[in-house]
């Protein structure tokens, strides 16, 4: 039986840490301060927001959420993230995706300052990822999944690594993290996606495979090497009649099936979730210590 990758664990440590970052700078004088901005009435987003909000004052994060309709126009929008770039007392913008279909999203994400940027989404804290720049924002899924490769002390150096999505959420971001030439990282990296002939074999090649194309327990046991690490980035519903709503949750890996052959897999929940709201906090923090060299405390 596979070793369960606790994220749930590893993030309450991680916000241990975090607390102690942000009582140095609040005796500089900074409190770090999120802003979110929600557009529309999705209510997995409206659920998402309500746990960065509690995640954020439990470790001492100050944080506001702008709710706007979602009929509000990109103009508007677009003005909202301006003034919040200018504003000194908000060290984090985060706007919470998706957005409504008559808002270009992309157009969204590269007005929202790079300093600010703690989702790490804008094309300039995206390309310092890619050139190996340690001055950037990394997206909080793919620095939570690294980040438990390496507390778990899972050996990434020389490994291949399968990744199956190709989002610039996860997939992409995850893939130029484990290439990097740091201890993290110096990995063989191969991406797979829906036109990916063989896949299969591909996957069964993996020393570490991660799952990240949202399609409920699409992996199976003769898809998985031998005492792979196996890394669940997918959270969906699958219909449940046991279950008093009507659902179960479930990752993109067949978890009863697969923790037989691996050596270590992420559950679904407890597993990628948890890392990735603390390591928006992270993100966080790192922007308010980041504005306070700017101006010098």
């Amino acid at each position: 039986m596979a070793t369960i990758i606790d994220g749930k664990k590893i993030s309450k440590i991680i916000k241990e840490e975090i607390k102690s970052d942000i009582d140095i700078l609040i005796q500089a004088g900074i409190k770090p301060h999120l802003t979110v901005i929600l557009v529309g009435d999705n209510p997995a987003s409206h659920i998402y927001v309500s746990m960065k909000e509690k995640a954020c004052k439990k470790v001492g994060i100050s944080s506001e959420t702008i709710r706007l309709d979602k009929s509000v126009s990109e103009s508007i929008l677009l003005k909202k993230i301006d003034m919040l770039n200018k504003d000194n007392n908000v060290h984090g913008i985060l706007v919470q995706l998706p957005l409504p279909s008559h808002i270009n999203e992309a157009a969204v994400i590269e007005k929202i300052s790079p300093d600010k940027d703690v989702d790490g989404f804008h094309p300039t804290n995206l390309g310092r990822l890619i050139t190996g720049s340690e001055n950037t924002f990394i997206p909080a899924t793919p620095y939570g999944i690294v980040e438990l490769l390496k507390r778990y002390n899972v050996k990434i150096e020389g490994k291949h690594a399968v990744i199956l999505g190709r989002s610039n959420i996860v997939g992409k971001p995850l893939g130029f993290l484990l290439l990097r030439k740091t201890k993290t990282g110096n990995a063989t990296v191969t991406y797979c996606h829906s036109r990916t002939s063989n896949l299969t074999s591909i996957t069964k090649e993996a020393d570490i495979l991660i799952a990240a194309m949202g399609q409920a327990e699409f992996i199976k046991k003769n898809m998985v090497k031998k005492n792979a690490v196996v890394i669940d980035v997918g959270t969906n519903r699958v219909e449940d009649s046991s279950k008093k709503r009507g659902y179960r949750l479930a990752g993109d890996v067949d978890f009863t099936q697969v923790s037989n052959i691996a050596s270590m897999i992420t559950p679904v929940p407890g597993g990628v979730g948890p890392m990735t709201i603390a390591m928006l906090l992270k993100n966080t923090v790192y922007a308010a210590q980041k504005y306070s060299l700017k101006v010098g405390n």
